[in-house]
C-alpha cells in the first residue's frame, strides 16, 4: 500500500505511516526537529511553524504531551499522503545524504531492564551451572539497574575498549587494564515524554500518554569488568562507558500494528503489574558484526513489556522527567541464532563464533563494526525501518588509534 508520494519512502520502510522523528542540521544551518520521510529529510519547523522544532533537541515537543505527539503525527502523515500536500510539504524535504544528524533528545535518566527469559537463562547457565538460571524474584518483578545518562551516545559515535578492574586468571587479585571480554546487547529503548512529580507512580493504562517513542540500543558490555565489580552489587564500570541509540524515535502510533498480546506470565503479576492493554510488540531485530548477520532476536519473546517496565519504575514514586530513557535489556530468542549478545551466542566465549571471513571471535575485537537494525509491521501493511544503531570499536586511549 502507498502512503505517500514522496518517491521510494514506502519501498524503505519510511512512509507516512512511520515517520520518526529526529534531529538534524541542513548545510548551512543550525540544528532542527524534522521527521524522516524515505531518504530524505521533513523539516517541521517548515512545514508547521511551530517554535518548539527549531530546538535542537525533541524535549520541548516532546514536554507537550500526548495529544500533541498524536495530532502532529497525523497532521505531518496527512500533508504527505494527500498530493495536495505536495506544494506544502516538497520545499521543507532536505536529501538525507546533505544534512547532519544529531543525538534526537536529551538523555535525563537511563534505566536498563532485564526482561527476555532466554537472555536471563542463558546467563544464569552461563555464570551459575549448578543453581537455578533464574532467580526467586525475576519472574515477580522486571529487574533492572540505573545507568549513566551522560554516556548515551548518537549512532556512529565510536566505541574506545572501556579499562577498569578485573579479576585475574591467575587468581593472584585484581588486575587493572582493557577489558578482553567487551560485548554488544541488541535492545529497545522507550523515550518518555510526558513527566510526573516525585510521589506519584504511573499506572500500566497510562504508558501510551507517557512514552513518546522507540529507539534501537546497543548496551555495550565489558563482561571481564562486570563480572568482577557485580558481587555484591549490579553493574557499573561494565556498563556506564557508552550505549548507543539510533538516530530515530519512531512514535508509539506508529507501532500499532506491531502490537500483539504480551507473553503469557506465570505466577500471574502483582496488581500493579497486571497488563490491561496489548504492549507487546511484534519487532523483527537484526544484529550484525561488520557488515554479516549473525543473530535474529525477536522483540515478541520478551517475558516483560515497556508498559510494565514503565509501572515498576515509578512504583516506589520515583518521577519521570522528559528525555528519559529505559531499555529492554538484551533481547533473545528460544533458538541460538536469536541470541542478543555474544556472551550467549559463543557461550561465555567457549564456543566462538566463525564469521564469513573465516575469522572467529568470542568477544568484540578493536576494529569491529556492530550494526542492531530493526522493522515491524506498519499500519499500511508493509514494512516499516526504526533504523540503525551502529558502533566501531577502537583501542583503548592511552594505546593510540
Amino acid at each position: 500500500m502507498t502512503t505517500t508520494w514522496v518517491n521510494g519512502a514506502d519501498e524503505a520502510g519510511y512512509g507516512a505511516d512511520n515517520l520518526p522523528f529526529g534531529v538534524f542540521s541542513p548545510s548551512g544551518g543550525g540544528p532542527r526537529v524534522g521527521v524522516r520521510v524515505g531518504d530524505h529529510v521533513l523539516d517541521l519547523a517548515g512545514v508547521l511553524g511551530d517554535p518548539e522544532f527549531t530546538a535542537g533537541s525533541l524535549n520541548p515537543f516532546m514536554a507537550r504531551g500526548a495529544t500533541a505527539w498524536r495530532a502532529t503525527h497525523a497532521k505531518v502523515a496527512g500533508t504527505l499522503a494527500r498530493e495536495s500536500g505536495r506544494p506544502m510539504a516538497e520545499p521543507h524535504l532536505f536529501p538525507l545524504d546533505e544534512v547532519r544528524l544529531h543525538a534526537p533528545f536529551d538523555v535525563a535518566d537511563y534505566v536498563d531492564f532485564y526482561c527476555s527469559l532466554e537472555h536471563a537463562s542463558n546467563v544464569g547457565r552461563i555464570f551459575r551451572p549448578n543453581d537455578d538460571p533464574i532467580k526467586a524474584n525475576w519472574r515477580h518483578l522486571p529487574v533492572a539497574y540505573h545507568g549513566r545518562s551522560g554516556t548515551v551516545v548518537p549512532s556512529g559515535t565510536d566505541i574506545v575498549r572501556p579499562e577498569g578492574q578485573r579479576g585475574s586468571t591467575e587468581d593472584k587479585g585484581p588486575v587493572f587494564g582493557p577489558s578482553t571480554r567487551l560485548d554488544v546487547e541488541a535492545e529497545l529503548g522507550f523515550v518518555v515524554g510526558t513527566p510526573t512529580s516525585l510521589g506519584r507512580a504511573v499506572p500500566v493504562e497510562d504508558f501510551a500518554e507517557h512514552v513518546f517513542g522507540v529507539v534501537v540500543v546497543n548496551d555495550w558490555s565489558a563482561r571481564d569488568i562486570q563480572g568482577w565489580e557485580s558481587a555484591p552489587l549490579g553493574p557499573f564500570l561494565g556498563k556506564s562507558f557508552a550505549t548507543s541509540i539510533s538516530p530515530w524515535v519512531v512514535p508509539l502510533d506508529a507501532l500499532a500494528a506491531a502490537r500483539v498480546a504480551g507473553r503469557e506470565q506465570d505466577p500471574e503479576p502483582l496488581p500493579y503489574l497486571r497488563r490491561v492493554a496489548d504492549w507487546g510488540l511484534d519487532i523483527a531485530v537484526e544484529l550484525r558484526m561488520n557488515g554479516e548477520v549473525v543473530s535474529r532476536p525477536p522483540y515478541a519473546s520478551m517475558y516483560w513489556t515497556p508498559d510494565q517496565m514503565l509501572a515498576h519504575l515509578t512504583s516506589n514514586g520515583a518521577s519521570l522527567r522528559t528525555g528519559d530513557l529505559y531499555a529492554s535489556g538484551t533481547i533473545s530468542g528460544p533458538s541460538p541464532g536469536q541470541r542478543g549478545s555474544l556472551l550467549e551466542l559463543t557461550w561465555g566465549g567457549a564456543e566462538p563464533l566463525t564469521l564469513a571471513d573465516g575469522s572467529t571471535r568470542t568477544f568484540l575485537r578493536d576494529g569491529d563494526t556492530v550494526t542492531i537494525a530493526a522493522s515491524a509491521r506498519g499500519m499500511g501493511g508493509g514494512t516499516i525501518t526504526l533504523g540503525e544503531v551502529t558502533g566501531t570499536v577502537r583501542p583503548t586511549s592511552h594505546q593510540g588509534v
